[in-house]
């Protein structure tokens, strides 16, 4: 098997490396659901993976179309509904949520509502969903994204996920749970972090091929970078063909390059 990979895959697998085995994780479908896919089957075979609609611990037989899915229940611990989950939650049982929006600034926060002014937008998304509540209540926020200047923006048009909102202490201030928040940004050039002090975007890891030009310029907004700058591995043999032959093998996700 070719060890080529797209820049899809690369995300994928980069971010199933992030689940550790005994972990909860809430996703919704695509990108997100394919790295949980991905590490159930690679190194963490106990990863708890909900669903919004209520599907707790399936053993995904193939990938589901929605977070309603009949295959989100598949061989689970529980049918459960929509409150149950934001429930455990709120009572902080949930490690991760995987989450994606049209614009992210350096503090994390998102916006999946609208581009341009709340009075005339230029452009309408489908809005919130859960994303507000999981990115409110879950312990880390993971997101995975394209990295370019209109998705990572000095300032987001609409606040719909809270990130660490205006810097440090801002999120307690809103009355968030403390100790939550954004985790791990994954983009197709780089994998970013946040800073302890600042609650900005730290890039931590730069993937094969990618300078720190390439990254600067498709941000548009000034990083800082780790001191400890490390290389991001690139999929593993195993990895590319756990995800093209059992995870995505009809390439709903791992198609889109």
């Amino acid at each position: 098997m070719s060890l080529t990979y797209n820049p899809m895959e690369l995300m994928i697998t980069v971010a199933a490396r992030y689940l550790e085995d005994g972990a909860t994780v809430v996703v919704g479908t695509g990108g997100p659901c394919a790295a949980a896919m991905l590490a159930q089957r690679m190194h963490a075979p106990n990863l708890m993976i909900m669903f919004e609609a209520g599907g707790i611990g399936p053993l995904l037989p193939t990938m589901p179309i929605s977070v309603g899915d009949s295959r989100t229940f598949y061989r689970g611990v529980g049918a459960s509904t929509m409150p149950d989950i934001m429930g455990m939650c709120q009572r902080g049982m949930v490690d991760y949520c995987f989450l994606g929006g049209a614009q992210v600034d350096p503090y994390g926060n998102l916006n999946s509502t609208l581009i341009g002014s709340h009075e005339r937008p230029k452009v309408r998304f489908p809005g919130s969903g859960g994303a507000n509540d999981l990115a409110s209540l879950c312990w880390r926020t993971m997101m995975m994204t394209p990295q370019d200047r209109r998705r990572f923006v000095p300032k987001v048009d609409f606040v719909t996920t809270p990130g660490y909102l205006g810097g440090p202490g801002a999120r307690e201030a809103a009355g968030l749970p403390p100790g939550t928040g954004p985790y791990k940004v994954i983009t197709n050039l780089c994998v970013i972090g946040f800073d302890e002090t600042t609650s900005r975007m730290k890039v931590e890891s730069l993937h094969p091929g990618v300078s720190r030009t390439d990254v600067e310029e498709n941000t548009g907004f000034p990083l800082l970078w780790a001191t400890d700058l490390g290389s991001t591995e690139a999929p593993t043999a195993d990895e590319l063909r756990v995800l093209r032959n059992h995870v995505d093998p009809l390439r709903y996700i791992i198609g889109r390059a």
